[in-house]
Parts: structure tokens; C-alpha cells; sequence
């Protein structure tokens, strides 16, 4: 038998992977807090530029990790996951995320003094948006955070709102600063020395900055609805998801799953049509269920109870033929019209379960309980 440390070239390769995973992100925060709190900080600029840009190519390898395969509406394996944010509606986040970014860039290596009050004001409530949307992000992926190495997604996350406090709090000690300069210059012309620092004080309360915010979300609505992504776009880009905190649509069964082929429709087919009403367990499995699937197992519980000779022989017909049919349930369309060819079949099972069932609506609603 081989021992482990018999392989130096596999102990090297650990090591590398232990460097690349928790090394970089642990060294690149510890000295991001330590310059937070530092009077004279250390390569502060060239560490925070990468820490977001390294930091940045983690996050999406991390993903990747997290096995993020496709969109809600897309069948994938059991051990996958749907992406957390739609492509449908992903420029809503995105374009505000890389405006933010870019301020946050200029603010860090531009001095305030070669910065109009105004432009800060326009910078630091960008950067404001980015923090709001990664805080929605962080939050949306915290429904599966305890898989594999997940918390490391909120490294970065704290990372980003560190390095944006840092940067507006040097920012505005670098305003005061300047604005002390100017009133020691502007000392023989009082009425420019009064209409001046009217202004300053102006620009840094806090109502300009709300404006500039309100200001700028307007326009990236206006360019939205433009674009055809809607009001709604950054709602829709967390809620058009599927297996995330935020996510309100229901994915279709996994790739590997070969099972009742009413459960393919509940849950293939359109909303508005198969109307699902709940998730449910079906032999260790997570599944989507609406009211004709629990009518038609309520109905096969009912015969097994009162004929089961009868029921085995139902059962081995479906076994025979319902898999086979499910397997051609490729798309909503399809699953549609299975379940509207059904529904003469659901009235009459309700019909016999109503006739020989005292509480036909308790054995409907108990079928697939989690």
C-alpha cells in the first residue's frame, strides 16, 4: 500500500490548490483590513486593483465549482445548479456593477482635488448601486453557500464593501482638506469665498448625493425599457431564477429523473396552464406538483386500498407505457397538451374518489408531502 507522502509531486500539488484557493483571497483581505485601519497604508491602490480584478476571476471559478449549469427552464443533473442570475435580464445588474466599478477606480486613484465636488458626488452614488446590488447578489446565493467551498463567495463580497468604505472615507478627508486650502487662498474676496463654500457645503449633504442615486437609477430604467428589458429587469434578473433565495420559478425534473410522466407536465409545462401549487417528495426526489398529479395518485391509493388485484395490473400498464411517454415531454408546448389530454381522465378520477372516499380533498392534499 502506497502512502500519501510517497508522492511529493501530489503534496506540491495540494499545496499549490491550498495557495490559489485560501492563500490569495485570506493575504489580499488581511492586507486590505490592516490598510482600512493604517494611518499610512501600503500599496493601497495596486492591493485593492487586485483584489477586485483577482478577486473578480475567483468569483467566476467558484461558479463553476458550484457546477452552474443553465437557465430555471433548462433540465439539468442532479448535482447541478441553475445560474443565480437570469441572461435574460443580466445587463440590468451588470451594466450598473461596471459603472460602479470604474468609480470606484477613479476614486481610488484620482486625488479630490482633481475632482469636481459635483463628479464625487456622481462617483460615490455609483458606488453606492454597486454595494446594493452585490449585497442582493450576496444574498441570493446564500441558499446554497454551505456547498462546497460557498462562503468563499463572501470573501469578495466583504472585500468590495471594505475597499468601498475605505475609498469614500478617504475621499471626503481629502475634500476637507482641499476645501481648508481654498478658504486659506480666497481670504481677500469674500463674496467668491461665500458663494464657494456655499456651494462645497452644499455638495457634501447628504440630499444631493440621495438625488444623484434617484438620478441615476431613472436613467438606467430609461435605458432598460429602451433596450426591452423592462421597469422590473433588476427584480426579474434575481426572481427568473431557479434554486436561489430569491428565485420564484420552477425547473423542470433533472436530467436523470425517469419517473411519472404527470410529473414531467407539472412541472414542463406553463404556469398559467398546468398551474403548479408546491414542491413535493416523490421517492427521495424533489418534484414539482399541481392538482392533477395529487388526484391522480389520491385515485391510484384509493384502488390499491379497495382493489389491489386490480391496481397491479393498472400499474404494470403504466409502468410499461407512462415512463416511455414522459421521455417525449421535451418542452412546455408538449406538456401542455398532455395535461389538457388528461383532463378528462383527472374529472373522472375525482368522480370516483368523491363517490368512495369520505374525505376525498384530506387524501388529495396529504400525496407527496415532504
Amino acid at each position: 500500500m502506497e502512502l500519501f507522502w510517497e508522492h511529493p509531486q501530489i503534496i506540491f500539488g495540494y499545496l499549490i490548490m491550498f495557495l490559489i484557493v485560501f492563500g490569495i483571497p485570506g493575504g489580499l483581505t488581511l492586507w486590505n483590513i490592516i490598510n482600512c485601519f493604517a494611518k499610512k497604508p501600503r500599496f493601497e491602490k495596486a492591493v485593492s486593483t487586485i483584489t477586485v480584478i483577482v478577486g473578480g476571476f475567483f468569483y467566476l471559478i467558484l461558479l463553476a465549482i458550484f457546477n452552474v449549469r443553465g437557465e430555471w427552464y433548462e433540465p439539468i443533473y442532479p448535482d447541478e445548479l441553475h445560474t443565480p442570475i437570469s441572461s435574460e435580464y443580466f445587463p440590468a445588474l451588470f451594466f450598473p456593477l461596471l459603472i460602479g466599478f470604474a468609480g470606484y477606480i477613479v476614486l481610488l486613484y484620482f486625488r479630490a482635488d482633481r475632482l469636481s465636488p459635483l463628479f464625487s458626488v456622481f462617483l460615490i452614488a455609483n458606488l453606492i448601486l454597486l454595494n446594493i446590488i452585490q449585497i442582493a447578489v450576496a444574498v441570493q446565493l446564500f441558499k446554497n453557500a454551505n456547498r462546497n467551498i460557498g462562503l468563499l463567495f463572501y470573501v469578495y463580497h466583504f472585500n468590495i464593501l471594505l475597499l468601498s468604505a475605505r475609498v469614500i472615507v478617504k475621499h471626503m478627508k481629502e475634500q476637507v482638506a482641499y476645501y481648508k486650502t481654498r478658504e486659506d487662498q480666497m481670504s481677500g474676496h469674500s463674496k467668491f469665498k461665500w458663494l464657494y463654500f456655499k456651494a462645497v457645503k452644499l455638495s457634501s449633504y447628504a440630499f444631493p448625493l440621495l438625488l444623484m442615486l434617484f438620478f441615476i437609477v431613472a436613467l438606467l430604467e430609461i435605458f432598460f425599457v429602451l433596450a426591452g428589458q423592462g421597469l422590473d429587469a433588476p427584480v426579474k434578473a434575481f426572481t427568473d431564477t431557479a434554486d436561489w433565495t430569491f428565485s420564484k420559478q420552477i425547473p423542470p425534473p433533472p436530467l436523470e429523473y425517469e419517473g411519472h410522466y404527470l410529473c414531467t407536465v407539472a412541472a414542463g409545462g406553463h404556469e398559467k396552464v398546468v398551474k403548479p401549487i408546491r414542491l413535493g417528495s416523490r421517492r427521495g426526489a424533489v418534484i414539482v406538483v399541481n392538482r392533477q398529479l395529487c388526484i391522480a395518485n389520491a385515485f391510484e391509493e384509493l384502488l390499491q386500498e379497495k382493489f389491489p388485484g386490480l391496481h397491479r395490473r393498472i400499474r404494470h400498464f403504466y409502468d410499461t407505457y407512462g415512463y416511455p411517454v414522459s421521455r417525449h415531454i421535451k418542452n412546455p408546448g408538449s406538456a401542455d397538451a398532455v395535461y389538457i389530454l388528461m383532463k378528462p381522465l383527472e374529472w373522472f378520477f375525482l368522480m370516483v374518489l368523491y363517490l368512495a372516499d369520505l374525505r376525498p380533498e384530506v387524501r388529495i392534499n396529504r400525496q407527496y408531502k415532504m
